[in-house]
């Protein structure tokens, strides 16, 4: 198999190959070479390309997720929920559910600890924890993503396990799903896997990109 770290994100694309191991490897190395500066404008852009969104100002129940591997920064958006009267709530991964994510409802003076894979989660009592069905609207990350909704992640399918029971509804109204990401981890198209639970807009430091027949704004 040829090496292709090193080559240029577009040649990989150009060339045909769909390699999903090769892509996401790119992405990742190429979000992780921002400087802190980088990011922490990046984070304040997404905040005011979320702000547009009517489905970001009117939901009740948020969840988010913190930033790891050079995703982009969530700061500023964490912050905006929690202080516009918002519940705010994060991953929690729990193996007890069938390694699928159930949420957990935040503040300011929430315990955090590390999962397994050293990022930070609240600390809660299981009986606390809600799925995502219980939400308003769902932000989550992604390493790749096309205009039409369909994204790439970090592989392990946690989003994908925990919200495959939205494929099955007929009328699927909430939670909204939203993708954040930098703008230069768009790609000109993603293959659909048949267990890709489609979202309804990617939102980045830059754009906000709703597939047709979302029905957002």
């Amino acid at each position: 198999m040829r090496h292709l770290r090193r080559a240029p994100l577009s040649k990989i694309m150009k060339s045909g190959i769909n390699d999903i191991t090769s892509i996401r490897a790119q992405l990742r190395e190429k979000r992780r070479e921002l400087t802190p500066d980088q990011q922490l404008l990046a984070g304040e852009s997404l905040l005011e390309q979320l702000s547009r969104l009517h489905s970001f100002r009117t939901s009740k129940r948020i969840a988010c997720y913190l930033p790891n591997d050079g995703e982009i920064d969530t700061g500023p958006v964490i912050n905006w929920i929690l202080q516009n009267n918002k519940a705010c709530y994060l991953p929690v991964l729990s193996r007890v559910c069938g390694n699928r994510l159930r949420f957990a409802a935040v503040d300011y003076s929430t315990d955090m600890g590390l999962n397994q894979f050293g990022i930070p989660e609240p600390v809660t009592r299981l009986r606390e924890l809600v799925s995502a069905t219980h939400l308003d609207m769902v932000l989550l990350p992604l390493v790749g993503f096309d205009i039409y909704g369909n994204r790439i992640g970090m592989g392990g399918g946690y989003y994908d396990r925990s919200l495959q029971l939205l494929r099955h509804r007929r009328h699927w109204h909430k939670p909204r799903l939203f993708g954040l990401a930098h703008e230069m981890q768009k790609l000109e198209k993603i293959a659909v896997q048949p267990w890709d639970v489609p979202l309804q807009g990617i939102v980045t430091d830059e754009k906000i990109y709703l597939p047709e027949g979302s029905g957002d704004q």
